[in-house]
C-alpha cells in the first residue's frame, strides 16, 4: 500500500503523529512525518516548506496535511509527481487567498485574542491558558501537548496560493473542532469526498485508531 506522509499545522510537529503512525501499521499501512521548516518561529517561506516536502518523497506518497498543513500539501503536490494523493484533515484548503485570508473570513473566530505576536512581527505562537479549550479538550493529557506547540513563522500564511492541483484528494472533518470551525471544513472542502471524525482539533491524539482507520478506508476507496 502507498506510503503516507504527515505535515503538521501551525504550532505542531512530527512529534503530534507519534500514536497514528503504529495504529497505521497494524493495519498494513506505512508512514512517517516531518517537521516543517519554520518550527520555533525560524525565517521560512511556503514555497521552502513545499520544497522539503518534495525532497522527503522517494516513492509515490499520498500526503496529509493537518490545519495550515493543508497549504504546504497543496504546494508541494504543484512540485512533484511523487504525490499522488491528498488528504486534508481539519484543514484549511487553499481557494487563492492566503491562509491568513481565509482564517479571517471563516463564519466565526474562535482564535481571536489566543495568538502572540512576537516584537518583531515574524512569528507567532498560542497563550497557553487557550490551547486546550481550543484543540485538546478531547485529549488525554493537554498540559503536554500545549507545552510541546512552538511558534510559527507568519509569512508562509499571508501567501496566497491557488487550488491544489488534479489529485485523488479528500477531506476528514472533525465535527467537535473548537480552533476551525466544523462546518467551515465542510465549506473548504466543497466538492471533495469528506469522512466524519467525532474529535475536536487534534485528532492523532485524542482517537489515533479512530483516525488511522478513516486514513486506512480512505485509501481503499481510491484502490
Amino acid at each position: 500500500m502507498v506510503e503516507l506522509l504527515f505535515i503538521h499545522g501551525s504550532g505542531f510537529g512530527a512529534w503530534a503523529w507519534h500514536r497514528v503512525i503504529p495504529a497505521l501499521a497494524a493495519l498494513g499501512v506505512p508512514a512517517r512525518a516531518i517537521d516543517l521548516p519554520g518550527r520555533g518561529g525560524a525565517p521560512t517561506t511556503l514555497a521552502d516548506q513545499a520544497q522539503a516536502i518534495a525532497h522527503a518523497l522517494s516513492a509515490p506518497t499520498v500526503l496529509v496535511g493537518h490545519s495550515a498543513g493543508g497549504y504546504a500539501i497543496s504546494a508541494a503536490a504543484a512540485l512533484s509527481d511523487k504525490v499522488s494523493g491528498l488528504i486534508y484533515l481539519a484543514a484549511y484548503i487553499p481557494d487563492g487567498r492566503s491562509l491568513a485570508e481565509m482564517r479571517r473570513a471563516g463564519p466565526s473566530q474562535p482564535m481571536r485574542g489566543a495568538f502572540q505576536i512576537t516584537p518583531d512581527r515574524s512569528a507567532y505562537g498560542f497563550a497557553p491558558d487557550r490551547c486546550e479549550a481550543l484543540f485538546f479538550h478531547d485529549c488525554p493529557d493537554a498540559a503536554t501537548a500545549t507545552r510541546q506547540l512552538c511558534l510559527e513563522p507568519i509569512a508562509p500564511q499571508e501567501t496566497p496560493l491557488g487550488p491544489p492541483p488534479p489529485r485523488p484528494a479528500a477531506a476528514i472533518i472533525c465535527t467537535e473542532d473548537r480552533a476551525i470551525p466544523p462546518q467551515y471544513q465542510r465549506l473548504m472542502a466543497k466538492g471533495l469526498p469528506c469522512r466524519d471524525l467525532p474529535t475536536g482539533h487534534a485528532p492523532f491524539l485524542a482517537q489515533p485508531e479512530a483516525l488511522a482507520a478513516t486514513l486506512h478506508n480512505i485509501l481503499e476507496s481510491w484502490t
